[in-house]
């Protein structure tokens, strides 16, 4: 039976503060590509992977009740990816099909075919937006928008991390309503994003605002309906001085807690009060039942040009530690991607 090769990105050990290329390996082993009789498994060929900056929680030393999908020291990464089916023994998927879901950081991975979530049938666009804006991303700004955010109108939206994987799509989703949206990032690069390529009303440098309350007010002189929230600490506290009656707060990352030991308080959570606010978390696996309506509406979008989307492609396994570490220096413009192959 034929062995190939297959490139792994394994985790070192635990991670505390910052991760760091050196916590991740890249280590050569093999697998035989074929199931073994009877296997109800699938065998899949990794042909794009999806970086996130919720996998930085994962590397973490668990604490509390166990998390199935923790990373374990010395086994592959796991996370959203589009793979290329090359032999299944679930009658749900074929050889040939093009899949997404949940994998393995490596070249070829054996798994259940619960992992995958969804059989990839429009192929008229890029594939790799199918680790982004037909991804998890994609259904994470859709759904946190609208059936979280409730959505209205007119409304008046501001987003952090706005040029993101996710915070590009919320500002271009929230513009097909005829919403104001602002929109927060790290670099002038970034924010010159905003404005000139997803049709945002503004932006600003968080990064060069000595006081947010201040840059908020500029921009939100009449206060903000809907915070999509993807940074937490010091932008979420500014926002709750700036939000309006019934305003709503979607949580779905805060990104400036992952690395720190002692995370930051917030002090304005009485707003939550005065202003009757809704804060809400959520996740994509709420709402990954939404998938085909999502589509409906989207594909339509992307093929007239309405919705655009930025990606950061990077090539090969072996970057795939600097690719995901970047995320938490803000060193990626749009969504991560990583190439494993191309078919």
């Amino acid at each position: 039976m034929a062995q190939v090769r297959n490139k792994q990105v394994l985790l070192r050990d635990h991670v505390t503060g910052f991760p760091k290329e050196s916590d991740l390996n890249i280590v050569e082993s093999t697998i035989t590509l074929k199931l073994p009789e009877a296997s109800n498994r699938v065998l899949l060929k990794n042909l794009y992977l999806s970086c996130d900056p919720y996998m930085r929680n994962l590397m973490n030393k668990p604490e509390g009740p166990p998390n199935s999908r923790a990373y374990v020291p010395g086994s592959p990464l796991t996370g959203y990816g589009v793979s290329k089916v090359l032999e299944s023994g679930h009658p749900d998927y074929k050889e040939g099909d093009l899949v997404w879901g949940f994998t393995n950081w490596e070249e070829y991975s054996v798994l259940s075919s619960a992992q995958i979530l969804f059989k990839i049938e429009h192929t008229d666009v890029p594939l790799t937006y199918y680790t982004g804006i037909l991804g998890m991303p994609g259904v994470t700004a859709y759904a946190g928008l609208f059936e979280v955010g409730s959505l209205q109108k007119g409304d008046k939206v501001f987003v952090s991390a706005a040029s993101g994987a996710v915070g590009q799509l919320v500002g271009q989703f929230a513009k097909l309503n005829d919403c104001y949206v602002v929109g927060s990032a790290g670099s002038k690069e970034k924010v010159d994003l905003l404005t000139d390529k997803f049709g945002f009303d503004g932006g600003f440098n968080y990064k060069e605002e000595p006081d947010l309350d201040a840059a908020l007010k500029r921009h939100f002189p009449e206060g903000i309906d809907v915070y999509f929230e993807n940074v937490g600490g010091k932008t979420l506290d500014a926002v709750l001085l700036n939000m309006r009656l019934h305003g709503r707060i979607p949580v779905c990352g805060m990104i400036s807690q992952y690395n720190l030991t002692e995370h930051e308080g917030v002090t304005n959570l009485a707003q939550i009060i005065y202003k009757r606010v809704r804060l809400q978390g959520f996740n994509f696996m709420d709402w990954v039942h939404l998938y085909p309506k999502f589509l409906d509406f989207l594909l339509p979008n992307i093929r007239e040009g309405k919705v655009v989307y930025v990606e950061d492609i990077a090539e090969g396994l072996e970057n795939g530690p600097s690719a995901l570490v970047g995320l938490f220096s803000g060193r990626n413009v749009g969504k991560q991607v990583l190439v494993v192959s191309h078919e």
